[in-house]
Order: C-alpha cells, then sequence, then structure tokens
C-alpha cells in the first residue's frame, strides 16, 4: 500500500503544472455541461408537462361541449316526446269522440230497422193467418159448389156471383184507393176490376165473366158423346172469351200486358187445368192467367205486399242515404288516419335517426375519455408542441365533422 502511494505521488509530481491546469479546465467544462444539461432536462420535463396539462384542459372542453350537445339533445328529444304524447293523446280522444258518435248513429239506425222489420214480420205472421183460414174455408167453398148450380143458372146471375166473390176478395186484401170497380177504359170498354200498380205502372184488370152455360153442359151431358161435344163448345166458348178479354182490356200504356180471368170455383179451375190444357196454353200465350179464389186472394196478398215493400223502400232510402254519408265519414276518418299513421312512422324515423346519431356521439365521447397520451422521452423543441396542438385540433375537427355527414 505504501509503495502505491509512493508511486502516485511520484507520478503526479512527474505531471506538468500545465498539464494540470488542462485536466482543471476539463473538469470544469464537465462540471458545466453537467449542469447545463440538468436544466435543459427540466425545462423540457416543464414543457412535456405544460403540453399535457395543455391537452388534458384542451380534452376537457372537448368533452364538456360534447355533454352540453348530447344534454341539449337529449332536451329536444324529450320536449318532442312530450309534444308527441299530447298529439296522440288529442287524436285517441277525438277518434274516440267520433267512434261514439258513430256507434249512436247506427246503432238508432239499427234500433229503428230491427223495430221495422219486426212490425213487418208481425203484419206478415197476420196476413198468414188470414191466408190460413181462407185456406180452410175452401174445403167448405166446394162444397157449396153444387148449390150455386141454381144460382148460377143464368148469365146475369152468374155474372153477379162471380163478381160479388171477386170484389169481395179484392176488398179485404187491399186498401182504400188501391182498386176500382167497373172504370171505364180508353176504348169505352169496363173491366170488372182494375188494381192500380205501385210505382206509376198500369193497372192490372180482372174479368169475373166465366161461361158456366158451357161448364153446366159438360156436367149435365148424359153419354160420353154428349159429354165431347159441350166439351168442344167450352172450349170454343173460353177460346172467345179469351181473345175479347185479349182486344178489350190488354190496352198498351194503358194496362198491365196481362190481364186475370176469374173463375169463382175451385173445383172448376181444377177440372179446366186437368181437362184442358190447350185452353190454358192458349191463356198464357195470349198473356190472360186463369185465376181461383184462392189464387187471386194470394195475388192480392203479393200486390199488398209489393204495396208495403214500396212504401218501405221510400224509407229506406233515407236509410240507405244516412249509410251513405256514414261511409262517406269513416272513408274520410280512415284516410285522415293512413295520412296521421304516415306522420308517425315519419317522426318515428327522424327520432330513430336522432337517437342513432346520440349513440354515436356518446361512443365517440367515451374514446376520446378513454384516450392514452404518451408522454416522449427524448427531447422535442417548441414547434413540434405546437404541432401536435394543430394536430388534435384537425382530428377533433374531423370527427366532427364525420359524425354530421353519419346524422
Amino acid at each position: 500500500m505504501t509503495i502505491h502511494s509512493e508511486s502516485l505521488a511520484l507520478s503526479l509530481a512527474s505531471i506538468s503544472p500545465a498539464m494540470l491546469a488542462l485536466i482543471g479546465g476539463a473538469l470544469a467544462v464537465l462540471f458545466v455541461l453537467v449542469i447545463v444539461l440538468l436544466l435543459r432536462g427540466a425545462s423540457l420535463r416543464r414543457e412535456q408537462a405544460e403540453e399535457a396539462s395543455f391537452r388534458a384542459e384542451e380534452n376537457e372542453a372537448r368533452m364538456a361541449e360534447l355533454l352540453k350537445i348530447q344534454a341539449e339533445m337529449q332536451g329536444r328529444i324529450a320536449a318532442m316526446t312530450e309534444v308527441f304524447g299530447a298529439r296522440q293523446s288529442e287524436l285517441n280522444q277525438t277518434i274516440s269522440q267520433r267512434l261514439d258518435g258513430m256507434s249512436q248513429r247506427v246503432s238508432s239506425t239499427i234500433t229503428e230497422q230491427t223495430k221495422s222489420t219486426h212490425e213487418n214480420l208481425q203484419r206478415l205472421q197476420e196476413r198468414l193467418a188470414v191466408i190460413d183460414a181462407a185456406q180452410n174455408n175452401i174445403q167448405t167453398l166446394a162444397k157449396d159448389v153444387v148449390g150455386l148450380q141454381a144460382i148460377l143458372s143464368n148469365k146475369q146471375t152468374r155474372g153477379a156471383f162471380g163478381q160479388s166473390r171477386m170484389e169481395t176478395i179484392v176488398a179485404d186484401g187491399l186498401p182504400m184507393g188501391a182498386y176500382a170497380f167497373q172504370q171505364t177504359l180508353s176504348n169505352g170498354s169496363r173491366p170488372d176490376c182494375t188494381i192500380r200498380m205501385p210505382n206509376g205502372a198500369p193497372p192490372l184488370v180482372i174479368d169475373a165473366k166465366f161461361p158456366l152455360e158451357a161448364w153446366n153442359a159438360i156436367r149435365d151431358a148424359g153419354s160420353p158423346e154428349a159429354g165431347k161435344i159441350a166439351g168442344q163448345q167450352f172450349r170454343r166458348d173460353m177460346e172467345v172469351h179469351i181473345r175479347d178479354i185479349s182486344e178489350k182490356y190488354l190496352i198498351q200504356g194503358e194496362t198491365q200486358d196481362t190481364a186475370f180471368l176469374f173463375v169463382p170455383s175451385e173445383s172448376i179451375f181444377a177440372e179446366i187445368h186437368e181437362h184442358f190444357e190447350p185452353v190454358v196454353q192458349k191463356a198464357h200465350r195470349a198473356r190472360i192467367v186463369i185465376v181461383s179464389p184462392s189464387l187471386l186472394m194470394l195475388s192480392i196478398q203479393v200486390i199488398q205486399a209489393v204495396l208495403k215493400d214500396q212504401r218501405m223502400r221510400a224509407q229506406a232510402h233515407l236509410i240507405q242515404g244516412e249509410v251513405a254519408i256514414l261511409m262517406d265519414d269513416l272513408s274520410r276518418l280512415d284516410e285522415r288516419v293512413r295520412k296521421l299513421q304516415g306522420h308517425f312512422a315519419m317522426a318515428q324515423k327522424d327520432i330513430d335517426m336522432v337517437v342513432t346519431s346520440a349513440d354515436k356521439l356518446t361512443r365517440r365521447g367515451a374514446k376520446i375519455e378513454a384516450l392514452e397520451f404518451e408522454a416522449g422521452g427524448d427531447a422535442k423543441p417548441a414547434r413540434d408542441s405546437e404541432a401536435a396542438a394543430k394536430s388534435v385540433e384537425s382530428r377533433t375537427g374531423l370527427l366532427k365533422l364525420r359524425v354530421v355527414d353519419e346524422e
């Protein structure tokens, strides 16, 4: 140890003063450099800290602006939701009022129609009861046919009896003013009865003159040959009578193109259709309908039903008019509801787009909030800091422009 110390002392002693001064200067310079480097590192750290603080403040400002925009959008959405809720409530109230009014009108109309239908059915049942009673009386009338031969022994008695029965049936089945007896036509003929038809149609003519003498000859024939001759005579008399009715009573535009030939006995009516079919066919071709008392009664009932139906149809036109007005109101309501549905669909689409934009802004804010800034260890000049700040601003601006485009 002593030897080494001595050798070091000898070495130092051998160094010249100039060398020692040079070494001292180098050490001083080195010391100064160390101090400068320390000061420069402290300055760089201070600049980095300031830059980080500036970036943090800028990010906070951006986040505050985004939060403000989000709050405004939420407020607008709440206001729009409140407005739409109020409008929907008003619409529901209006539709409910309209539906209640229409329901009351429809209910009133249906009630009136039901009442009218019930009354008509009740009248129809009464008429059917009358027809049933008439059918029950047919058998009694058929039994009295034999006794009527004495009464119908001449034309005047026969005509008076047939017309009396026909007038009784017509008067019982039709109201006053719906028929007329012995009314004179334009050609001077006077049919036994004319029935006025509804809707201004020409009247229907009924003839009660029946060739009963020829029929009695058939009944009184004692042999088949005499019966055959009497049948031919009855056929000729019927054809002549049918022709007379067609020529006298079927007037174009003044009477119906069909007339009734009244037969005052059900049994005679049945015999004619069974044994004199050609006469019936000729009558049909001449538009003459052979009717018995029951058929005439049924025809009168049908005509009465037609007259009632005409009166009902006059009332039905009023109901149809109200229903047409109701359908117009329903059509307008349907059109307005569809328009309102379209408005709601458009508003819902706008709300969905606004909510989508808000979600995107929220995600963008979350990304910015979660962004990590790297602090570099290398020294950078002040202009690099300014360039970085401008770069941050540029990225933020691009972010805002991109959000607007996506909306």
